[in-house]
């Protein structure tokens, strides 16, 4: 279906610009066999028929995970304007010009490529394909496709065994499933224990199914997850609450065993039902101490996340403001550079220098990057700090 752009009203006073993605008869709307066909043969000027069709939007400058069906009552249908595509297009084809003059053979030929990888990707994954799990006590709403086998999606819900992570379609094969599954913990070996708090490290390589089954399930809360079969060259660190009935995940990381570039994370989640915790510090918290120990200093791979972001900076905010602090008390401010700091902290120097510069505390002096104290903005972070949950070394059993 071509994109549009109507309005949606929200609680009969605001409203959002949104692009149509697909329209499905109600009774269908997941069926995957049927949308196109009725898509192709509906008439869109016929009022009955758009009566019983629910159609897909996505919200324009918001992210993807907003996605989400809706009937034809909730749209502003005199705000409808199509000129937005056109304009758009124009715009496209004018800029595509403008490169095959200015750019050589080679170069336009690879950014062509890649413009059909990103157009295909898009295109694949634009339509969430499962809307919700049920996964422990848990029924989630999913955020994003993923690319679960044809013969489990699309589809209204999908079980998922907490334990071992095996997914099913229905309901009675998910409850047999509980009663024989024998699993109470991730597979690997455990490095860290703090009251109820339990941490397993799991090599991809040696326990395939589990961590190929995991990123599954993550790609629905993560929209440029890529990494979904290959699993062998990661290490995975699954964090769990554990009580009487075993170690429930509530979020993980993975890193590469071998990487080039310093990356000390690849991929980070903390699952809907468990955010808003402290798990989010938590894991990347464990990420540096694993670098510590390894005597690294570590990144993430980038791009992050709009939420990667937000809990990456408010971590090395915090870790900064503290050493600043606790470095003031002790009257050793004079000897701390940039690379000092990096040492100390395990993160890396281009990372430390950016969150110095949201927070205006740098300056360039004689060639060389100078932390510039600002002594009331540090006692005013201290002030206000509220305590997170961070990994604690004396807890963590991991060695190199």
């Amino acid at each position: 279906m071509a994109p549009c752009y109507p309005q949606k009203s929200w609680n009969d006073a605001q409203f959002d610009v949104l692009t149509l993605i697909i329209r499905t008869p109600k009774k269908t709307k997941r069926d995957a066999d049927n949308t196109d066909e009725a898509d192709k043969n509906g008439d869109p000027n016929n009022t009955d028929q758009q009566h019983n069709m629910e159609y897909y939007v996505h919200y324009l400058n918001h992210d993807r995970r907003l996605d989400e069906w809706c009937s034809i009552s909730r749209f502003q249908l005199d705000t409808l304007d199509s000129s937005h595509r056109h304009v758009s297009l124009q715009k496209q084809h004018t800029s595509s010009r403008k490169r095959k003059s200015t750019a050589s053979d080679a170069m336009h030929k690879a950014n062509q490529e890649l413009a059909e990888l990103e157009r295909e990707h898009e295109e694949m994954t634009k339509v969430k394909n499962i809307h919700n799990i049920v996964i422990g006590n848990w029924d989630v709403e999913t955020w994003y496709f993923s690319p679960y086998p044809s013969e489990f999606s699309p589809c209204e819900t999908l079980f998922i065994c907490e334990f071992c992570l095996k997914y099913m379609k229905h309901k009675c094969s998910y409850r047999k499933h509980k009663e024989c599954c024998e699993k109470r913990r991730p597979p690997g070996r455990e490095i860290y224990r703090e009251n109820n708090l339990s941490v397993f490290e799991i090599d991809g390589k040696e326990n395939r199914v589990y961590c190929q089954n995991l990123c599954l399930l993550a790609k629905l809360f993560l929209d440029h997850k890529t990494l979904y079969y290959d699993v062998d060259p990661f290490w995975f660190y699954i964090v769990t609450e554990v009580d009487n009935e075993g170690a429930h995940v509530v979020g993980y990381f993975s890193k590469e065993k071998v990487s080039a570039e310093d990356y000390n994370l690849a991929c980070i989640l903390t699952f809907p039902q468990h955010q808003k915790s402290g798990y989010g510090k938590f894991i990347i918290s464990l990420s540096y101490e694993l670098s510590k120990r390894e005597k690294k200093v570590g990144s993430p791979e980038k791009p992050l996340s709009d939420l990667g972001k937000i809990s990456y900076r408010s971590y090395w905010t915090h870790v900064l403001m503290h050493l600043l602090s606790q470095s003031s008390k002790q009257g050793k401010m004079k000897s701390l550079s940039i690379k000092a700091i990096s040492t100390i902290t395990a993160i890396k120097v281009e990372d430390i220098l950016s969150t110095f510069q949201s927070l205006n505390m740098i300056q360039y002096w004689k060639g060389q990057h100078v932390i510039k104290v600002r002594q009331d903005l540090i006692k005013d972070y201290m002030k206000n700090s509220k305590p997170i949950r961070l990994c604690k070394s004396e807890y963590l059993t991991w060695e190199k």
